[in-house]
């Protein structure tokens, strides 16, 4: 490349663009890229509703599945035994896998039993499944 060192007073534009300014932006949008993109990856997908949601209309009433600190499982206030549940809910939900369901595991159970069930639900077709927890209470 040849440089032409004689100062032109005609003051022409110069053809040559400058891409220092142009890098420097790709190069802050790259990293802002890499910091956030294992942010958007997300394992289990899980719909956890809030302390301060809306009440749910009187004429549906949620679907709530239960495990307690014994492992017994419980649709509503009803025990079901573990191979029975897909085919309990199935007939609750009229064969609905677009049903809510509620899952509700007690503080000291395993917390690998309530992903087993979860996956369980998800892996059956059911597409709406949350956990319930209780408001954090402030001590």
């Amino acid at each position: 490349m040849a440089f032409n060192l004689k100062r032109n007073n005609n003051r022409e534009p110069m053809s040559e663009i400058n891409v220092t300014p142009f890098v420097d932006v790709m190069l802050v949008l790259l990293i802002i890229f890499m910091v956030t993109a294992p942010l958007l990856t997300v394992g289990v997908q899980v719909d956890l509703p809030e302390s301060s949601a809306d009440s749910l209309p009187e004429e549906q009433e949620p679907l709530t599945l239960t495990i307690n600190s014994k492992g017994e499982i419980f649709i509503q206030e009803t025990k079901v035994e573990y191979e029975k549940i897909i085919a309990k809910i199935l007939a609750v939900s009229k064969n609905r896998t677009d049903t809510r369901i509620y899952v509700r595991g007690d503080k000291t159970i395993n917390y690998g039993r309530v992903l087993e069930i979860m996956g369980m639900l998800s892996g059956s077709g059911f597409t709406k499944v949350a956990l319930i927890s209780e408001p954090y209470k402030e001590r």
